[in-house]
């Protein structure tokens, strides 16, 4: 096994581990090749979290993705014309699938000619030198590492490259992508790439990203671990207001985002939770705009009903949740266990922002700070003791029984210890000078 493997299965869950083997097993049942590619291998080779897995097949990546879906796996999102899936999978883990391809571009912004291609070709098209690197899955060449643009390089020297002289005007949205891989990788952009950028900026390519790549591109940014400073930087490079020109100046509401992201810090840092942020982040982007401002950038990314209802609708449904939280009822940390648990992660989110109710921001806090640690102490061995078998009604009732239990009850009170009497006090030194020796020998030696 190579040290590329070992590395790879050092970085990765559980669960993540898991999946890579159940997309090994589909490509090879399926006899294409199969790579692991993208932001899995930079985060792997810059020493960071993987957060999402991305395969690259060289046939095709749709039949292994349904394939994959028939043992469990769910599809989110498919792209006809990518030849791509994104998959999720148990334990809340996230993946693509993607056929390797050539994109071909014949004006500025426009939509890409798409067809088949190898693996090199495909890293050799794509937008920076840190996402062009493969690792190889395949059973002939397991561990082979494959690096056309000496991106690893330029990851050593924490440095944004873009692969190609022409990739700004192929692909504009690249302009935002620089930004927001260089505020969350918090690498330096290369000094041709900003000669690059510039004239590219002078030809105002940014005028032509379609509004639908807007869009998910604002998605993206909600999905991040500091979309204020992904905000400001783009605000300072004068791309912000392609989103909507209301988001500038006092009317960003950098102080609501930043609650924002400090609160989606509490929740599981997973795929799922992730996703659930976009409302919520919506809400605290726009909580300054007008209703016709709102509007206006509604339409301007063109965004779906499917993206619209869980911003716009999120107030009346996470004011359920605050509902129950101030019930009277509510006396046990079990209660507030119970509540969270069912709650939806853009709902708490919503709360944890907006609820100006003191009981309710400590319940909710409490769960994520006390409740949910305090379960994650139990061992294998107690959870076993539950009567049932996992998955069964009985099961589920004997389980809450169980974590009602472990979180009602009181912290035992450490042992008082018994009081020790104070020692008595040591006869002075022979050393000592009393009143009584010195007259005595002042006597004498009178």
């Amino acid at each position: 096994m190579s040290d590329y493997v070992y590395m790879l299965e050092s970085h990765l869950s559980p669960d993540q581990n898991r999946v890579v083997e159940e997309v090994q097993q589909a490509a090879a049942q399926a006899n294409v090749n199969l790579f692991l590619t993208g932001g899995a291998m930079r985060d792997m080779l810059a020493g960071l979290r993987i957060r999402d897995l991305d395969f690259v097949v060289e046939g095709p990546a749709l039949k292994v993705a349904k394939a994959i879906c028939e043992t469990g796996a769910q599809m989110v999102s498919s792209d006809e014309a990518r030849k791509s899936a994104e998959l999720l999978f148990g334990g809340g883990v996230t993946a693509q699938i993607a056929m390797s391809r050539q994109e071909k571009y014949a004006r500025t912004g426009g939509k890409p000619q798409i067809s088949q291609a190898t693996i090199q070709e495909d890293l050799r098209g794509r937008d920076f030198t840190c996402n062009a690197i493969a690792l190889s899955l395949n059973k002939a060449s397991k561990g082979l590492l494959l690096d056309p643009m000496n991106g690893l390089a330029d990851i050593e020297r924490r440095e944004l490259r873009s692969i190609s002289p022409y990739g700004f005007y192929d692909d504009p949205s690249r302009l935002l992508r620089l930004i927001r891989f260089r505020v969350r990788l918090e690498f330096t952009i290369e000094e041709r790439t900003q000669m690059q950028v510039a004239n590219a900026r002078e030809a105002e390519v940014e005028k032509l990203i379609p509004p639908r790549v807007l869009a998910d591109e604002l998605k993206r940014i909600s999905m991040e671990d500091n979309p204020s400073a992904i905000l400001t930087a783009l605000e300072e490079a004068g791309l912000l207001a392609l989103f909507s020109p209301a988001l500038t100046g006092p009317k960003l509401n950098l102080t609501g985002i930043q609650r924002f992201e400090k609160n989606s810090r509490l929740l599981p840092d997973d795929a799922p939770s992730r996703t659930a942020r976009f409302g919520p982040f919506l809400y605290a982007l726009t909580e300054k705009l007008s209703v016709k401002e709102k509007q206006s950038l509604v339409k301007g990314l063109e965004m779906t009903k499917a993206e619209l209802e869980p911003w716009q609708k999120l107030e009346a449904r996470a004011k359920k949740l605050e509902t129950s939280l101030r019930a009277a009822r509510v006396k046990k940390a079990s209660h507030v266990y119970q509540i969270m648990t069912a709650a939806a992660p853009d709902e708490i989110l919503f709360q944890l922002y907006h609820s100006t109710f003191k009981p309710v921001q400590e319940r909710m806090r409490n769960y994520y700070q006390k409740y949910l640690p305090l379960l994650q102490e139990i061992t294998p061995e107690e959870w076993a003791t539950i009567e049932g078998k996992p998955g069964t009604p009985k099961y589920n009732k004997a389980r809450d029984s169980f974590i009602a239990i472990r979180l009602d009850r009181k912290p035992k009170k450490p042992p008082v210890p018994e009081a020790v009497p104070p020692a008595p006090p040591a006869p002075p030194p022979s050393s000592w000078t009393t009143p009584e020796t010195a007259i005595a020998r002042r006597g004498r030696q009178g």
